[in-house]
């Protein structure tokens, strides 16, 4: 028995994530969840996590589990193990798979699916029926300035769509102290709450950047020290879309030099990587001299062979030979 995760991911606007398998896959052409097979020595969540990276190089939070899935294909059995996931980022980089679509979750039923997949498509629409008369319902219940601190982290421990992710990250916007309580949660030794946290924190400064400018120079010195993975690809992130102009050349250098030994870790996620090559090339555009290590870090990184991270770093290649050469910085 092969034991397979797959991803429902969901937008923002409640569509859900299908790829398609190429002519000559083992299913031609047929429908599918992203995912992949487990890897000796990980759980299920750092597989879909890495497997949803290199196929489609997107990033996803899990949300939650479906019934797992037993199907004989005659040459082969699997266990087909389904999580629910939004995304962080919309637009697939394929790099397996000939075609996507984002899709209603109603139509699921008339996609074209290899036979596990059936399942997993029937199993998620029964999980959500129920919610949809309750949408929007539960979470704005709790009053933001009511909550104390142990519902506010059981919030968003338990947070299980976009659709509530947005309402915390909308409350902290309104409400300074929520927003303090989500930056203190991100350093959480949970690392679960840590997670979501910094994740809802994304979601802010996706819409108000300078809320998290204050506290740039902190998240960079934690950086080293920060042992959860996830939460630290949640600050690349934050980082990797931020005028770097708002934190001092002293920051600068901290941060170049962590993303640089980022890229050189055989340890580093993808997502840390890719993260870490967007930030080197944005201090690159104020530091030339930067530019040639960058550029030798990415060749390096050819050759690890990972769809995902190959094609974001060629296109920083390509951003890298277009960029004029100006004249070398002052620290």
């Amino acid at each position: 028995m092969i034991n397979v995760t797959c991803a429902i991911i969901r937008n923002d606007g409640d569509e859900v994530l299908v790829v398609q398998r190429s002519e000559l896959s083992d299913h031609p052409l047929k429908w599918e969840f992203p995912g992949g097979k487990l890897a000796r020595g990980e759980n299920i969540e750092e597989c879909i996590i890495r497997e949803v990276w290199e196929e489609l190089s997107m990033d996803v939070v899990i949300c939650g589990h479906l019934p797992e899935v037993e199907y004989d294909y005659g040459h082969k059995k699997i266990r087909l193990i389904p999580l629910i996931c939004d995304t962080l980022d919309e637009l697939p980089f394929l790099s397996e798979h000939v075609a996507y679509k984002w899709i209603p979750a109603n139509d699921l039923i008339s996609v074209d699916f290899s036979e596990a997949d059936v399942s997993v498509a029937n199993s998620y629409l029964e999980r959500i029926s129920p919610e949809k008369g309750n949408e929007g319902h539960e979470v704005p219940e709790k009053s933001q300035e009511g909550s104390d601190d142990l519902d506010l982290q059981d919030m968003v421990n338990n947070m299980m769509s976009m659709q509530e992710a947005e309402w915390v990250a909308t409350s902290a916007i309104e409400n300074q102290a929520i927003f303090l309580k989500l930056f203190e949660y991100s350093f959480s030794s949970d690392k679960r709450l840590a997670f979501r946290a910094s994740w809802t924190l994304t979601k802010v400064c996706d819409r108000y950047p300078e809320m998290i400018y204050p506290y740039l120079p902190q998240i960079i010195e934690e950086l080293d020290h920060l042992d959860n993975e996830s939460a630290q690809r949640s600050f690349l992130r934050i980082l990797s879309l931020t005028d770097l102009d708002k934190i001092g050349n002293k920051h600068h250098g901290i941060l170049a030099e962590h993303c640089f030994n980022a890229l050189r870790s055989g340890f580093s996620a993808i997502a840390v990587k890719a993260y870490s090559m967007e930030i080197i090339y944005q201090l690159a555009l104020k530091y030339p001299e930067l530019a040639n290590e960058l550029s030798a870090s990415i060749s390096m990184l050819q050759a690890e062979g990972s769809a995902g991270i190959i094609a974001r770093g060629r296109i920083i290649l390509k951003k890298l030979t277009t960029t004029p050469k100006g004249p070398r910085s002052s620290h």
